[in-house]
């Protein structure tokens, strides 16, 4: 049993100012894993405090201190990078490849990918007798999700670290465990005091200190649209900076020219990655008409010979539990829905796997005869659930496409490429995927629309971080 009761601030691990356990349940078995403490505004006060004292001397630091740090940090990460994957599995039942492979890869990712662009990023630029400065906006706060949690916190960690911010961190209460491994990550780093502080708790007794700080100059937020909101409502009256990575309703167009067979297999596979719970997952699979009974036997062939749903440590498992029984219940709630509006089962549907009577697992469930005004087809189930959508001309595809109220990823398939990449410059979203390609970690990331605005990753993940200033008259006329 973990008891991971403290927090971390101003360099320390310190008491919470008061007493607040909160239980961890591990998904796959329903079991309490760990002990949290959740903080109040208090702690977010002592947070802050740290982090703007420390904004003053670490936000003048040099390029090479900054690296100097990063560079102790991905040490430091690498050191601890198996219990920051065992973190992972346990706190949100992701397998164990998966949870080693990408989660915890895609931190390290992260933090190696800022320090190269650090290395060479441009801070100042002349124009003419003017100079325009880039500047550390100050102190940030930033609340992660449960979902990739590591690649959550790493991504605005990594560049907030690089241009001179302090910070204040929230990961989620649900999945804290890696989070707090990290921490450790950063202490064992030597990361000056008060530059990286942690506070767990929830969204009410954190989040909403945090968000509405006078002394926070940035809120960096990934998560549920509708906390999203609530973020940016909290922040208003301080006019501070909100950045956001919300909710995603992607579509997969698989263009008529396309190899079927490939293409479905790609889009199942995807879909379940992670047991569905990713924003950008493509959960809107659209296929020609005529080539709709097709694509449904390819989805079924697909899901039960290729997905083992299990127990994340053993052997085999390609897709573990969902993360709580909260998301358990909206999940079988949203696919009694689809099947209540007409939607047509093609494997999957209500309930656990068959031998899954404990733990909170998901049947791999693909839907057909969809339209786009189902629920199923609208709402982010965050969940193994693909939806199969028929059309019957490419431009009701783009247009199926674009309509809803979220922007985040888009995936054409197709086996002319110019033809795959004209559909993609039709595509309202942020990131569009051609033929399977995977996105890098130097790649922008972000969304159109309700899925947020921002970007993360990469050189373009540092511009959210910094302020510009004009210099007049810096270089004599």
């Amino acid at each position: 049993m973990r008891e991971y009761t403290q927090f971390y601030i101003n360099g320390e691990w310190v008491d919470p100012s008061e007493p607040n356990s909160f239980d961890v349940i591990n998904p796959a078995n329903e079991e309490v894993c760990a002990h949290i403490a959740l903080g109040n505004e208090d702690d977010v006060n002592r947070a802050v405090a740290a982090a703007k004292t420390a904004f003053q001397t670490f936000g003048w630091s040099t390029r090479e201190e900054r690296i100097e740090v990063l560079e102790r940090v991905i040490a430091a990460y690498q050191a601890h990078y198996a219990e920051i994957a065992e973190a992972i599995s346990t706190e949100m039942g992701a397998p164990s490849k998966l949870a080693s492979e990408a989660q915890a890869g895609s931190g390290l990712g992260h933090l190696m990918q800022a320090l190269e662009v650090l290395k060479n990023f441009n801070f100042e630029e002349d124009l003419g007798p003017h100079r325009v400065i880039k500047e550390p906006i100050g102190v940030c706060g930033m609340i992660t999700p449960w979902n990739w949690p590591l690649n959550q916190i790493t991504c605005k960690v990594a560049p907030a670290l690089a241009v001179g911010c302090t910070m204040v961190l929230k990961p989620s209460e649900v999945a804290p465990l890696s989070g707090y491994v990290f921490t450790q990550v950063m202490h064992e780093a030597g990361v000056p005091a008060g530059v990286y502080n942690m506070v767990n708790g929830d969204g009410p007794g954190v989040g909403t200190a945090l968000s509405k700080h006078p002394d926070v100059d940035m809120m960096s937020f990934t998560g549920s649209t509708r906390a999203g909101t609530l973020v940016a409502q909290n922040a208003a009256p301080t006019v501070k900076r909100v950045t956001q990575e919300l909710g995603g309703k992607s579509p997969n167009i698989i263009l008529d020219d396309a190899d079927l067979e490939a293409a479905v297999t790609r889009g199942v596979l995807h879909m379940y990655t992670n047991t569905g719970q990713s924003c950008n997952a493509p959960s809107r699979m659209l296929v020609p008409r005529g080539k709709l009974a097709e694509a449904e036997a390819i989805a079924a062939k697909v899901t039960e010979s290729m997905v083992k749903v299990g127990d994340p440590t053993a052997e085999g498992t390609t897709m573990g539990p969902v993360v709580s029984e909260v998301q358990f219940n909206k999940i079988q709630g949203l696919i009694e829905k689809g099947i209540e509006e007409g939607a047509k089962v093609v494997v999957g549907g209500p309930g656990r796997p068959e031998g899954l009577e404990k733990g909170y697992y998901i049947r791999p469930t693909v839907f057909s005869e969809v339209n786009n005004d189902m629920t199923i087809a609208r709402e982010e189930i965050f969940g193994p659930v693909l939806c199969m959508l028929p059309y019957d001309s490419e431009d009701e595809a783009i247009a199926i496409a674009n309509d809803t109220e979220y922007g985040l990823a888009g995936y054409v398939q197709g086996g002319d490429l110019d033809h795959a990449r004209q559909v993609a410059s039709r595509i309202r979203a942020g990131n569009v995927h051609l033929n399977g390609a995977n996105p890098g970690v130097e790649v922008p990331f972000g969304g159109y629309k309700m899925s947020g605005n921002g970007r993360e990753w990469g050189e373009h993940g540092f511009t959210d971080y910094l302020e510009i200033k004009a210099v007049s008259g810096y270089s004599a006329a």
